[in-house]
């Protein structure tokens, strides 16, 4: 406003005045007249903003402000000693400061010259020559808590200082803490340079060469449903292409099983085909036999991630945290897994297929995965994966002719199999039926137990047994008592 009051006066033409301001105050002078000029041609300009590029330029420009009148003023010999005076008296508020303050008249005179010799680029706050350097520590104490750090890195600054003060080796109050850190900031020794957790490995940004070549699996725990006034589980299950990002299967269970898993992988080989390679955690519901005998006959390489290392399973975290933001946080009262399902299965096809992703550089995981519909897919038949999936294992029938499996018990009608080992055989495929067993090259069906039928069923009678039939005769105590009488055994005497 000052500026527009003395052009207005005549003391100089605008384009004078606009030669000896710098910086912004520059851009500042001539996008206003800009603006008039462009209201007289009934033009409209566009709005800039502009803004320091760091901390220091806001300082300069600050301190520019400040000392912005004298700068600009002709003052005769003796009368710049009494502007300062005066604006020593008045207060300033710096940027991000809550309080303001005055400033001396040695330190608005040096701000003055410099700005006047180099303009606002002379007014950035100088760093200090020995910043990082720890002025009060020796140079063999410098070179203790550097060697110190550098040989356990794990150690805290807040450790290393309590130690060497208790071994005697600095001062009680010699160094304080955030001292300390600054100086292994300084000294390239922080926490983020040293790269702790992941000291010495390099993670490149990797990606399978194309669709069903690589398919991630995980689970990821839901909020708990209500049921009946009961709380019950929830784990969502997913299979995800990494190639293009697709959900190939995505069920919600009670459990996290790997029944569950092989389930859900049934389902996504019958609609989608057999993957090169399935990328797994190291949870219990990945590491069964089944699994891996499974994949091995279909001709999949079973992956594993390394153990606490989850940056490797970024790609499949970053799905679950979307999931969450959209589907999950908001499932509110669902009556039944059912209603979790319909409301996955509606956020994924609507949604998330069709949204453009940031990794497909804007194409959506729809658009990617459906070019491998051009490409000829695995030949897997039903009956390959019946035989991928049918495992046999060696139970031991208990007395009353049942055996369990997966929790889940079984009888058989032969009893005569009671308590023998015998060769139980099952196809996980959903819908296989009941598991049979197999005796001398025959299947022998097993049912499920109903206890409440049970209950109610007649039992077998015990085999009869001939009272007429002859008996061996067997009496322990009796065979004592002959050797302490000193008389020949009974069966002696009888010819038996």
């Amino acid at each position: 406003m000052v500026l527009v009051g003395a052009a207005g006066q005549g003391a100089r033409p605008p384009e004078r005045i606009v030669a000896r301001l710098a910086g912004p105050l520059l851009w500042v002078v001539v996008h206003r007249r800009s603006e008039s000029v462009a209201a007289q041609k009934g033009t409209r300009m566009p709005k800039t903003t502009l803004v320091p590029r760091d901390h220091g330029e806001e300082i300069a420009l600050y301190r520019s402000q400040v000392i912005g009148p004298l700068s600009r003023s002709e003052l005769v010999h003796g009368q710049l000693r009494a502007e300062l005076v005066a604006l020593s008296q008045q207060r300033f508020r710096p940027p991000g400061s809550d309080h303001s303050r005055t400033y001396s008249v040695p330190t608005l005179e040096r701000w003055l010259y410099r700005y006047k010799e180099g303009g606002l680029a002379a007014l950035v706050p100088r760093a200090r020559s020995d910043r990082g350097a720890a002025q009060m520590l020796t140079p063999e104490q410098r070179e203790l808590l550097c060697d110190i750090r550098r040989e356990h890195p794990r150690a805290s600054a807040a450790l290393i200082l309590r130690t060497l003060v208790l071994d005697g080796r600095l001062g009680k109050d010699e160094l304080h803490e955030s001292t300390l850190r600054r100086f292994y900031a300084e000294q390239k020794l922080s926490a983020a340079d040293l790269d702790v957790p992941h000291r010495g490995k390099q993670r490149l940004r990797w990606q399978a060469e194309r669709p069903n070549a690589l398919w991630h699996g995980d689970v990821c725990h839901g909020p708990a449903l209500m049921l009946a006034g009961t709380p019950r589980p929830l784990r969502i299950h997913a299979l995800l292409d990494d190639a293009s990002r697709y959900v190939v299967a995505l069920e919600a269970h009670h459990s996290e099983q790997e029944v569950d898993m092989l389930g859900l992988m049934v389902r996504a080989l019958r609609r989608h085909g057999a993957p090169d390679a399935l990328y797994l955690d190291n949870g219990s519901t990945y590491r069964g036999q089944v699994l891996r005998l499974g994949c091995e006959r279909l001709g999949i390489t079973l992956l594993h991630a390394r153990p606490y290392d989850a940056p490797a399973r970024g790609k499949m975290e970053r799905f679950w945290r979307t999931l969450r933001q959209g589907c999950l946080d908001f499932l509110g009262h669902s009556a039944s897994l059912h209603d979790v399902n319909v409301r996955l299965l509606a956020f994924v096809d609507q949604h998330y297929h069709k949204a453009p992703h940031g990794a497909l550089v804007g194409k959506s995981p729809a658009q990617v995965y459906a070019a491998c519909r051009d490409l000829p897919p695995d030949p897997l038949t039903e009956e390959a994966l019946w035989q991928a999936l049918t495992v046999s294992e060696r139970r031991r029938v208990r007395k009353d002719s049942t055996l369990s499996i997966d929790g889940n018990l079984f009888e058989l009608d032969q009893g005569f199999l009671a308590g023998q080992l015998v060769t139980v055989v099952r196809c996980m495929v959903p819908g296989a039926g009941p598991p049979v067993v197999e005796h001398e090259g025959k299947r022998l069906a097993l049912h499920p137990v109903d206890p409440v039928k049970n209950a109610h069923r007649k039992r077998l009678p015990a085999p009869a047994q001939d009272d007429n039939a002859p008996r061996r005769p067997f009496d322990p105590p009796g065979a004592l008592l002959d050797r302490a009488a000193g008389r020949p055994p009974r069966h002696k005497e009888h010819g038996r």
